[in-house]
């Protein structure tokens, strides 16, 4: 099979497409031909070099899926050949979505939402998983209450505040001002312009100085640092960004701020729970750009370089195809 393998640690020039051998299906597993898969911002991190210890080279990397099962093993009875199916493979577990072909273990696989396409499909598993862990699981969103989206207009963003709306919150959100009608058209209730405004400001005055119940970090940083200023008492911050340098989180002690911090675990429940939400009309991937497989260093470098593009959504991979769609540059 045709594979896009990491033969270095280094910039968008550090792939190489290749032939490599397919993967024996072991009992528990099931062989996948992929259809679509999609770039992640844990996936420029590997490739540049932020976890050099966990990822042996050469490597075949990437965290999403969508495609149709060619051959399962014998111990499999959820899927037969022929089945759509979208997953994430195992972070730092072994080969990722980067090739035509992928053996994961069936506990991974979800079946494919019947209303989404395979490129639709590949860009709400990772991004999809991780924020239901972090709104549904950990922060334990509930109706009526609000929350404050850090980049509502990103990969992740996008999906939060659709989910958070399916739960039934007040949503407040991020954005550049030129996005503030695509964020409010996914369902955000507020926007801000965190170019132009405080942001804390903003919430107190949006919250007539209660603040929000949720703040869902997806920027890190001061980001992570100021967030407790937003929150009411006995709030929740949940962030998806690593921490690479010491926080002082004293804002935090003094609201009685609960802390999570989410790498998304990964399994066929989270799935089944987002396939629920989307054939409901619920939820919907955002795509904002599309590259052939030959061409992951340029999809990396899109991802990378975001806000010098009008992108919005994520960054998608025609594996199967040659689809180019491409988001203007911002001059």
């Amino acid at each position: 099979m045709k594979a896009v393998v990491l033969a270095r640690f280094g910039g968008v020039d550090a792939f190489e497409l290749r032939d490599v051998s397919v993967l024996r299906v072991e009992p528990r597993q099931v062989r996948v031909r992929v259809h679509a898969t999609a770039v992640n911002p844990l996936d420029y991190q590997i490739r540049r070099g932020d976890y050099a210890d966990q990822v042996p080279l050469p490597a075949i990397i990437g965290h999403d899926i969508s495609g149709v099962v060619e051959e399962v093993g014998s111990h499999v009875t959820e899927f037969d050949a022929g089945d759509a199916v979208y997953y994430t493979p195992r972070i730092f577990g072994g080969p990722g979505s980067y090739a035509e072909q992928h053996v994961a273990d069936v506990d991974l696989v979800g079946r494919k939402p019947e209303n989404l396409s395979h490129l639709e499909a590949a860009s709400l598993t990772l991004v999809g998983a991780t924020v239901w862990e972090s709104l549904v699981t950990r922060a334990a969103l509930t109706v009526g209450e609000t929350i404050l989206i850090h980049g509502g207009a990103g990969g992740v963003g996008t999906i939060a505040i659709q989910i958070a709306k399916a739960i039934g919150a007040r949503v407040i959100t991020t954005a550049k001002a030129g996005d503030h009608e695509f964020v409010r058209a996914l369902g955000a209730d507020e926007a801000i312009d965190f170019t132009s405004t405080d942001y804390v400001d903003a919430v107190s005055e949006m919250t007539r100085g209660k603040g929000v119940e949720v703040v869902f970090d997806t920027i890190g940083g001061d980001t992570l640092t100021r967030s407790p200023l937003t929150l009411t008492d006995f709030g929740r911050v949940v962030s998806i960004v690593d921490i690479p340098q010491p926080q002082n989180l004293i804002e935090a002690w003094g609201r009685n701020t609960a802390y999570h911090f989410v790498f998304a675990r990964q399994n066929r429940g989270k799935l089944d729970g987002l396939t629920t939400l989307v054939e409901r009309g619920l939820v919907k991937p955002i795509i904002g750009a599309t590259l052939p497989l030959a061409r992951m260093g340029e999809a990396h470098e899109l991802l990378e370089n975001r806000r010098s593009y009008a992108l919005h959504g994520k960054v998608a991979i025609d594996v199967a195809g040659e689809t180019v769609a491409l988001p203007p540059r911002i001059s």
